[in-house]
């Protein structure tokens, strides 16, 4: 029902590719390296997202940062038979209108269930377009899938109903346990994500290591590559900069921004209570953090991871740093991050 109300766009190809995370984890922007991957394959990947509902940030909030993401469905018809992709907001494309709505009341509610996911993701692919479809579901114990056996209730959901839409998917599961990448926000997602596509040597090893495996994933409904060859060419697209190519590309066919986003220049650094090692960090909390800071509305708002899981630290080292441009967003952020910064260290 939710497919049939709305817009749905057509692309003259048997194969039309996607991903898609189900969310949760703060700082994943993975698609925003996926998407320029596969473009620089050749595949046609329309890539459209929603706007953030409980996250400091969403792929369209983060790729906004970038280039304009408004775009009418003509423009998307136009860039993709140009670039073979897009990175867009769906909304503006009247894809599934009703899911938008009942976002707009999940939004202030926090609210997210299994069944609302899988009708939400599905409708908006399958009226995107789309064919084959990868999703990741991350697994944690601050995630929205916390143990291996809703991921298994919620893949066989997946796989039911789009088994019944003609929709090829490939449901995997990911690390869940702490953030992706080191910034969490608009801005500073759209940081990490060139500096992966750059192939600069301090980019975040585990943004671009998820990037590669989802990319892989992708690029394996291509009939004419061979079981297993996805994630090695995924590299080499990478390494050799066509990636890169690919999103700057995409970023002049879209409209590049002419403001220039920067991080929020008040500032506030969260400290560790004590030496010792870096055991857990909470994603909710990290995320409730980062939006009370301003994200995603105000782009430049949100936190600067310093420390992961697996770091060693000493009391008094800064964990990570919360940016806002609002002195009131930094003041609620700071005054919940001394409550409980989100790190549990040993």
């Amino acid at each position: 029902a939710m497919i049939s109300v709305g817009n749905r766009l057509h692309w003259d190809s048997p194969l039309v590719v996607d991903k898609h995370c189900i969310g949760g984890i703060p700082g994943n922007r993975t698609s925003m390296i996926v998407v320029p991957i596969v473009a620089a394959h050749g595949l046609i990947c329309p890539k459209t997202s929603s706007r953030a509902i409980t996250s400091p940030s969403g792929t369209a909030d983060t790729m906004e940062v970038l280039a304009d993401v408004d775009l009418t469905e003509a423009r998307m018809q136009e860039i993709v038979a140009r670039e073979k992709a897009v990175l867009a907001w769906g909304g503006r494309v009247n894809l599934s209108p009703a899911d938008d709505v009942l976002i707009s009341v999940e939004r202030p509610l926090r609210l997210d269930t299994f069944e609302q996911m899988v009708a939400s993701i599905l409708s908006k692919k399958v009226a995107a377009g789309s064919t084959h479809l990868v999703i990741d579901i991350p697994i944690g114990p601050t995630a929205k899938v916390r143990s291996q056996r809703d991921a298994v209730r919620l893949r066989k959901l997946f796989e039911y109903i789009a088994g019944h839409l003609g929709l090829v998917t490939d449901v995997i599961f990911t690390d869940g346990s702490q953030p992706i990448g080191r910034g969490i926000g608009p801005v500073l997602e759209a940081r990490d994500v060139m500096q992966v596509l750059r192939g600069e040597p301090d980019a975040p090893e585990d943004l671009r290591e998820r990037g590669l495996l989802l990319a892989g994933h992708v690029l394996e409904f291509d009939p004419a590559l061979k079981g297993g060859e996805g994630h090695s060419r995924a590299r080499e697209l990478l390494a050799s900069g066509a990636a890169l190519e690919a999103m700057e590309r995409l970023i002049e066919a879209q409209g590049r921004r002419q403001e220039h986003f920067e991080p929020g220049a008040n500032c506030h650094e969260v400290m560790a209570p004590r030496g010792g090692t870096v055991v857990a960090i909470d994603c909710e909390r990290i995320a409730r953090i980062a939006r009370l800071a301003g994200a995603p509305m105000d782009k430049g708002a949100g936190i600067d991871l310093l420390h992961k899981v697996g770091s060693v630290v000493v009391g008094g080292e800064p964990l990570y740093r919360i940016h806002a441009n609002s002195e009131t967003g930094l003041g609620f952020a700071r005054d919940l991050a001394a409550e409980n910064s989100g790190y549990g260290i040993a």
